[in-house]
């Protein structure tokens, strides 16, 4: 977690005397923070990083894991009756903190079991709901227990396996993947550092420059996290340690030119099916568990156009249901849009119309049987149809995502930064976004707005006059 957001969470909490819980929804490869209790040992940290970890350590702090936790006891404890029988995890926490009002970390909510000694996830109710954690039971003391100052923290990386009443009692914090600049960041300042303090090496031994950390992350490492990116640096280092240690070095410099030598060849060789669109392609913007990525709506035709016949479409590339329903609106919206502007083009009333959504890698290997949905791409396939009807490539360089109404109407999406972050990492310097979304793109940091121009849009109208003027010119 970033530290601002840990210094807001800290003074807002400081003078509050009841606790709340908070979950973090986190995609996979992020760590939230690390606490060590040997960092006095550790001579190297400047000034700013202890001034750092003092305002993070505000709280006593204790971590638990209910990952795969099927016995309502780890969080009730067990009856003093049973042989072994010990507290629960939370005064367990309240012995090892030796304060009422310490920081409690619960990792892996969404991966909670349930079994034949209960539900744990039940039992988690009643510990993080205000209202009745201020007489909290544990069944091996057999005394109520005030948790109400206790300030607790969930995370998690999927919302929907939660149940709904144990997150009806969190505040819900999405956090969003991390950009190349940040990554590069991490990785100067404590990915490397750390497997070269594991391998036992020196900086006199070995030296990973930003073109060599740059070229990991963005031809390997492409996750919104950091865990795959680690594990390359440590590669790296061990090899560069191996041979340190054989005598073939005294110092190894990784670069761009060598660093195939230590991980092979790149796992990302390409970022674009196409250098340049034709017509009935265009580029979308989604958003994946790997954080955000370009993809494009094909379209062509079937079979060949029959005169006065009704036209049908097909959609292939393992789209679910709600992104089926997106398509068959985005083609009404296309049919009613050409009958408005050129009622002779009765092309999409007419044509067998086929519909592909290819995959592009966002992990080591080829994802084409990837599932795909939601609604964003509705204004990204009407465009795609328009531009097929038409015969006309669209503007160059140009990627979308919205909602679309049957009226036409541009509804707003999610995943903002992801899908901003995507289309610069292909090269793309114009994106399209619903009108509603403009706060949410106001927000981004500069560094990721620098060098974007972005068209925000309420209605199909304005982003046909963006991607097709010259055809919006001839209608007119």
């Amino acid at each position: 977690m970033r530290g601002e957001e840990w210094n807001k969470l800290n003074l807002e909490e400081r003078w509050k005397d009841k606790g709340k819980c908070r979950h973090f929804t986190k995609l996979p490869g992020h760590r939230l923070v690390t606490v060590d209790d040997d960092d006095d040992d550790d001579d190297d940290d400047d000034d700013d990083d202890d001034d750092d970890e003092e305002a993070l350590c505000t709280f006593q702090y204790f971590r638990f894991s209910v990952g795969g936790m099927t016995d309502v006891a780890e969080i009730k404890g067990h009856r003093r009756t049973y042989v072994g029988a010990m507290p629960g995890k939370v005064i367990q926490c309240l012995k090892k903190t030796k304060t009422e009002n310490p920081l409690v970390l619960i990792d892996e909510v969404d991966k909670i079991g349930k079994g034949y000694q209960g539900d744990p996830s039940s039992a988690l109710l009643e510990m993080l709901d205000p209202e009745q954690n201020a007489n909290f039971l544990d069944h091996y003391l057999d005394v109520a227990v005030d948790l109400s100052k206790v300030l607790f923290i969930c995370t998690a990386n999927i919302v929907d396996t939660i149940p709904e009443p144990l997150r009806d009692r969190m505040e819900m914090i999405d956090m969003s993947g991390y950009v190349a600049e940040e990554k590069l960041a991490i990785a100067r300042q404590y990915l490397v550092p750390q497997a070269m303090k594991d391998s036992g090496l020196k900086s006199d031994h070995v030296e990973i420059h930003d073109e060599a950390l740059n070229t990991l992350i963005k031809s390997y490492c492409r996750e919104s996290g950091v865990r795959n990116l680690q594990k390359h640096i440590e590669k790296v280092v061990r090899k560069v340690a191996y041979k340190v240690v054989k005598q073939e070095a005294t110092k190894v410099d990784v670069m761009p030119t060598n660093l195939q030598d230590f991980v092979g060849k790149p796992v990302f060789t390409h970022d674009r099916m196409y250098d340049r669109t034709p017509a009935g392609v265009v580029m979308g913007l989604a958003w994946t568990a790997m954080g955000g990525s370009t993809l494009f709506i094909e379209t062509t035709t079937r079979r060949p156009l029959e005169e006065n016949s009704e036209g049908s479409l097909e959609i292939t590339g393992h789209l679910g249901d709600v992104m089926k329903e997106s398509a068959k609106i985005a083609l009404t919206v296309a049919r009613n849009f050409m009958t408005q502007t050129d009622p002779k083009n009765t092309f999409l009333n007419n044509s067998h119309l086929h519909l592909h959504v290819p995959e592009i890698a966002e992990d080591e290997q080829i994802e084409g049987a990837t599932p795909k949905d939601g609604p964003s791409a509705g204004c990204t396939i009407v465009t795609a149809l328009l531009s097929l009807a038409m015969g006309q490539p669209i503007r160059q360089d140009v990627a979308m995502t919205g909602e679309v109404s049957l009226t036409g109407k541009v509804l707003p999406v999610g995943g903002i930064k992801e899908k901003t972050i995507a289309a610069k990492r292909v090269g793309v310097n114009c994106i399209i976004l619903p009108e509603e979304n403009k706060k949410d793109y106001n927000d981004l940091p500069s560094y990721i707005k620098e060098g974007v121009e972005v068209h925000f849009v309420d209605n199909y109208q304005d982003i046909f006059k963006i991607v097709l003027p010259t055809q919006c010119e001839a209608v007119k």
